[in-house]
């Protein structure tokens, strides 16, 4: 061991920030993800990549820094039409050597963790839950460390509880969970705020609603109801919702929550006042999206038959307080619940009714016509 190494790394100890030990122990060779060139682009990693935010947001990131500087991964079987747009890889966040193994030999600069088991999943599995949100977790946090990359892990309106102030709920507030995903996800805050504190690591969070996507099937969540009802309207004419008519939650279309991703990751750290920020676009109930449904499929019925689920939403924000996203990094939304459904029927009439899309048009302009007064 060269001089010069030995005493990188007693620098590293005496300093009292032994992760760097790491970096001083690994070859040039790994070096990108540490001290990369800045005017490169970033080098990124997508852990449950296959979800409802993974390829959209891999998609957005190919576009703005290149195909096979994003790099893709899951348990599961991409695919062709993934496997065709980048790089895929298998990666189970369980195994931290194989998370090691993907940021050296990909030389990864960003890290998004998108790899998670949502509420209502969560709670039928409940050591599952544990075993993925946070022992993953503190592997993604192990690794973000050690190689000093920039960590991103989205968090959620489950982070509160019923102690929360509801209407509105603010960045900083008591947070007392009530279901597993919860608790995991204040703790992905704590740990990532600990670790920039502690060890300075880059670590970033947003406090996503429910999230309206096209694009994704409904996966067990909360606020799945939202995506439901579209599929519904077009496939039978009537949706049976598992929450009350008058359970008002917060919402975001996709590209929203994309674009606030991308934007919050690429702002120099200068200009966060926290590490973890809610953001929002629209709050609204059930009742309320049906009546903007029915403006394209007017016989929609309706019918409400709460489940376990609807503790869960009662215990979480009726509208969220996004000041200091919108103050710290400019943060605004596009989307509102009329527009929203707009773009969600343009993307699915043609998946389910090919030949009609006619019977929809004039209730589409119309709805545009209204927009734009």
């Amino acid at each position: 061991m060269s001089g010069l190494l030995s005493k990188s790394i007693a620098r590293s100890l005496l300093s009292g920030k032994p992760g760097m030990v790491y970096a001083a122990l690994m070859p040039q060779s790994a070096l990108h993800g540490i001290a990369g060139d800045e005017n490169s682009p970033p080098r990124v990693l997508i852990t449950g990549g296959l979800g409802q935010l993974g390829t959209g947001l891999a998609k957005i990131l190919r576009e703005r820094y290149g195909r096979d500087n994003v790099i893709l991964t899951d348990i599961n079987k991409a695919p062709k039409s993934i496997l065709k747009s980048g790089p895929f890889l298998f990666a189970d966040v369980l195994n931290l050597k194989s998370l090691r193994e993907i940021v050296v030999n990909y030389e990864v600069d960003w890290l998004v963790h998108f790899g998670a088991l949502l509420s209502a999943i969560g709670e039928q599995n409940v050591p599952l839950a544990m075993q993925v949100n946070i022992e993953g977790l503190h592997n993604v946090l192990e690794v973000s460390k050690q190689y000093r990359l920039k960590l991103f892990i989205p968090s959620t309106i489950g982070a509160f509880g019923p102690d929360s102030p509801r209407n509105p709920t603010p960045d900083l507030t008591i947070q007392r969970p009530r279901t597993i995903y919860g608790v995991s996800k204040v703790h992905a805050e704590l740990m990532g705020e600990y670790y920039n504190q502690r060890f300075g690591l880059d670590f970033r969070s947003l406090r996503f609603p429910g999230v309206i996507s096209a694009d994704t099937k409904p996966g067990g969540g909360t606020t799945d109801y939202a995506v439901e009802i579209f599929h519904d309207a077009l496939k039978t004419g009537h949706h049976r919702c598992f929450l009350g008519p008058d359970t008002r939650l917060p919402m975001m279309y996709i590209d929203d929550t994309l674009r606030s991703t991308v934007n919050f990751m690429e702002v120099t750290s200068e200009k966060l006042s926290m590490r973890t920020y809610n953001v929002t676009a629209m709050s609204f109930t059930p009742r309320e999206i049906a009546e903007e449904v029915r403006k394209y499929v007017p016989e929609l019925e309706v019918t409400y038959s709460p489940d376990e689920r609807q503790a869960i939403a009662d215990s979480w924000p009726q509208v969220l307080d996004d000041t200091n996203a919108r103050h710290d990094w400019g943060w605004s939304h596009q989307y509102n619940l009329e527009s929203m459904c707009r773009v969600m029927f343009e993307k699915l009439i043609p998946q389910y009714n090919p030949v009609d899309d006619a019977k929809y048009a004039d209730t589409e302009t119309e709805t545009v016509k209204r927009e734009a007064l």
